[in-house]
């Protein structure tokens, strides 16, 4: 019998870890099963709320928030709502402003109707306005549900701002299985780059030094691994599979909120990500879905550490490499635009690229790369594995089919490292003097199978 995510295990208690640390989360209900919607009322009441805000965009309202309202009528329950116009929603200080000044203050609690953009906006308002908040998920389409962190894009650099997590996630599974399947798939995306992105944090614990507690990565890890066993039920939206990928999201949230910031659900897959979103929106394209972007980028770091495996390196050659900062910041100005006054403070503040802090982490590179060796064999699927899994359920596995170029690609490699103070791959890369080469291998294999 499959394995089934039991999110009641995290719930209302904490839990002393063999990490050393306390873990526990504010989340309080998690429904997500058949007819959910209707006892949405009841989880209100059981919570002791009276006057909830609805916030909705033109889809979600349509696909769940009418539907929600309804059921909050029958039980008597009064409420104000708020619905954004725009189908694209970007969450800059514009959009944000325009939600904290539709708010009604006589509402004591915020309720988000949808997922991604929706779910960071009402979190970070609710937090700013302090008062609780709670999402009904309409697509499993991200796991920043239940996050501590809410993504905002300000000064056109996309940020991630502590806020607080909800206190109940409700999911009809009725109506996320009807979700676009796009959506579905998104959130399939996003939980498959966890491979990664654990795989960042273990490499930077045993460089840097950084916390990492294997307690809540294997948590992670064995959401991931039910997810994989019932993405063949996905393509036919079996309640149940989605289900499972909507519960591993939500997972990954309490683990990010366990350790108090995104570690153990973001790493070198999300950068690019983060990257590629960036230049779309300075460039007024149409955004792309974040778990969709994180998939493909999950692909490209998956080839990459395939690729490291295989390197042999000079150690003593690499500490005399130098770095010319005044090409770098040229090269940061061009490519972000007007984000880079954001990039290039985030550098002198955190002084990744600084060589003497180089070489303290080339002799620890040096003196555990067996040991990292052996970590990157027992972390990850292949990626032609998680190529043909995406690919058997219609999602993008190339760039260029949602539009991201072979030179969007390279620039960013070379250059994603700088959305976050965050040890990943790619600064592994810029160590050993790779980065650029790998930038171009990169662009080239994808480049190569564009077509295909």
């Amino acid at each position: 019998m499959a394995k089934k995510i039991n999110l009641n295990d995290y719930l209302g208690h904490s839990m002393d870890c063999t990490c050393g640390k306390e873990h526990k989360t504010n989340l309080k209900i998690v429904d997500i099963d058949k007819d959910a919607v209707s006892r949405l009322p009841k989880h209100i009441e059981a919570l002791g709320y009276k006057k909830p805000f609805l916030v909705a965009d033109v889809n979600t309202w349509a696909a769940a928030g009418a539907l929600a309202a309804e059921k909050l009528d029958v039980a008597g329950i009064s409420y104000k709502k708020y619905i954004f116009n725009e189908k694209e929603l970007i969450p800059d200080e514009k959009t944000l402003g325009s939600l904290m000044m539709a708010f009604s203050r006589d509402c004591d609690v915020i309720v988000a109707v949808g997922s991604g953009t929706l779910n960071d906006l009402c979190k970070f308002s609710s937090f700013q306005l302090g008062l609780d908040y709670m999402v009904f998920a309409t697509a499993p389409s991200m796991d920043g549900f239940v996050s501590i962190g809410a993504a905002l894009i300000t000064n056109y650099v996309k940020t991630t701002y502590q806020a607080h997590v909800p206190l109940a996630v409700i999911g009809d599974t009725d109506i996320l299985a009807a979700a676009p399947m796009e959506m579905i798939t998104a959130g399939l995306g996003d939980i498959l780059g966890k491979y990664t992105c654990l795989l960042d944090w273990k490499m930077a614990h045993i460089i840097t030094g950084e916390y990492y507690c294997s307690h809540i990565a294997d948590m992670v890890k064995e959401a991931v691994e039910i997810v994989v066993e019932e993405s063949t039920r996905i393509k036919d939206r079996n309640p149940d599979a989605v289900k499972a990928v909507t519960e591993a999201l939500v997972l990954s949230g309490i683990a990010m909120s366990f350790v108090g910031n995104s570690r153990p659900a973001s790493g070198s897959e999300h950068h690019l990500s983060h990257y590629w979103e960036m230049k779309f929106q300075a460039e007024g394209k149409k955004p792309i879905l974040h778990g969709i972007k994180v998939g493909i980028g999950m692909i490209a770091v998956t080839k990459m550490y395939e690729t490291l495996e295989n390197e042999q390196f000079d150690f003593a050659s690499l500490k005399e490499r130098s770095f010319d900062y005044a090409a770098w910041k040229k090269k940061v100005k061009y490519c972000y635009q007007d984000a880079a006054p954001g990039i290039i403070a985030l550098e002198e503040k955190a002084q990744k690229n600084n060589l003497d802090k180089r070489n303290k982490r080339l002799a620890i590179l040096e003196e555990k790369w067996p040991e990292i060796l052996r970590t990157i064999k027992e972390s990850l699927p292949s990626s032609a594995e998680m190529e043909k899994l995406l690919a058997s359920l219609g999602a993008p596995i190339n760039p260029a089919q949602i539009g991201v170029s072979s030179e969007l690609v390279e620039d960013a490699v070379i250059l994603a490292k700088e959305v976050r103070d965050r040890f990943t791959l790619l600064q592994v890369l810029w160590d050993t003097g790779l980065l650029d080469e790998y930038a171009k291998m990169i662009a080239a294999y994808f480049g190569e199978k564009a077509n295909y």
